[in-house]
């Protein structure tokens, strides 16, 4: 039997019915053993991954995003809430269902390819006895693999080891995958080249697939929905368009759009930082102000100001080139700031300097979200 329509990489992906593919409900996990001290992996995690989407978990290292792929793939059981992929709960309570018979696909970051077969075995592995190997033969076609199916892993390049492992994976006809960063052992051409081959190799198989990956450009560049995590805590799941026009925390803010905190509080109408004022972007009432809950403006790189002073308060750590811009990080007491200046701003390490909020720029404070503008007025700089 040949593969249907909906996989011929020559007709092009037809639109799936809008139903949900995963769906967290109150996921709290940890892991047992000395070495955890019982401290919570994940947090009160509901989550929703609809059928035909590439959704990237973002997070730093520790932050619970390759557990909550085990958790989802079924080598790991949650401590409370509910799993349920393509509608029929798989783990809870009352219920738990083991990996085999989850129908999910997993591609390992170190490809975990059997070293004692060839390229065709490893696609065909996760095949019953008897059942049909066309669809495999397809995908190895469509990744570019054709003609390598004598090959071992060792006689691979690490592209076609990670295209492999992606092939096995999607050869049973699973309608989900989980990526556990696919890419991080790639060079930096070959990673571009097949994130960017990801979404639509899942479109032409009608699969959904959950990426892990560390790097926020990556996950903003080929995702439909990103999701933040940090310490076990869900942040924000959210188009790239929304997160970049509306992260929901600062840490997100910080994390993927690379922003800068400065810590502020109100004095009047205006938020006062130690980089200078600021004001509501909008006339009208102001949000209510909690006394224990510390505030943070949320800044750009784009919107601060540096200038050479001997007797400034801050100086620069370091800069980086990045073909048409500088990104430099300076030093201002307790913050540690990025900005990102023109090549004709040239200031060198240990260099002493001055700096401020540039008036006009857009901020946002949290929590609450509001929008803010950097006041023309700055009656302080540092």
């Amino acid at each position: 039997m040949a593969p249907s329509a909906l996989m011929r990489p020559d007709l092009p992906p037809q639109d799936l019915p809008p139903r949900l593919q995963v769906e967290l409900s109150g996921l709290w996990h940890r892991y047992r053993g000395a070495a955890s001290h019982g401290e919570w992996t994940l947090r009160s995690i509901d989550f929703q991954l609809r059928q035909g989407e590439l959704v990237g978990l973002l997070g730093p290292s520790g932050c619970g995003k390759t557990t909550l792929l085990r958790l989802i793939a079924g080598f790991e059981r949650p401590e409370r809430g509910v799993v349920r992929i393509g509608g029929q709960e798989v783990a809870g309570s009352h219920r738990w269902l083991p990996p085999e018979r989850r129908g999910v696909g997993m591609v390992f970051q170190d490809y975990a390819l059997f070293p004692h077969l060839d390229a065709w075995r490893n696609a065909c592995f996760g095949l019953k006895r008897g059942q049909d190997t066309s669809r495999a033969a397809w995908l190895l076609e469509l990744l570019g693999l054709k003609g390598l199916e004598k090959r071992y892993p060792h006689e691979l390049s690490g592209g076609q080891r990670q295209r492999l492992a992606l092939a096995r994976a999607l050869a049973p006809g699973c309608s989900l995958v989980l990526l556990d960063e696919p890419f991080s052992n790639l060079d930096v051409e070959v990673r571009l080249r097949l994130r960017a081959e990801l979404p639509g190799v899942l479109a032409r198989c009608g699969a959904s697939g959950l990426i892990v990956t560390h790097d926020p450009e990556e996950a903003l560049a080929i995702c439909d929905r990103v999701a933040v995590l940090e310490a076990g805590h869900l942040h924000q799941c959210a188009s790239p368009q929304e997160m970049v026009a509306r992260p929901a925390t600062g840490f997100v803010g910080r994390f993927v759009l690379q922003g800068n905190l400065l810590p502020a509080q109100w004095q009047g109408s205006r938020l006062a930082t130690p980089l200078g004022w600021l004001e509501p972007l909008s006339s009208g009432p102001l949000p209510p102000v909690d006394p224990s809950q510390p505030l943070e403006v949320l800044v750009s790189p784009l919107g601060l100001e540096l200038q050479a002073d001997e007797g400034g308060a801050a100086w620069v750590l370091g800069r980086e080139f990045l073909g048409r811009e500088w990104l430099y990080q300076v030093q201002c007491g307790d913050l540690k700031l990025r900005l990102r200046l023109p090549l004709e701003a040239d200031f060198q390490r240990g260099q002493r300097c001055r700096l401020r909020l540039r008036a006009g720029e857009p901020a946002r404070l949290f929590p609450g979200g509001l929008e803010l503008v950097a006041a023309a007025e700055v009656p302080q700089v540092l």
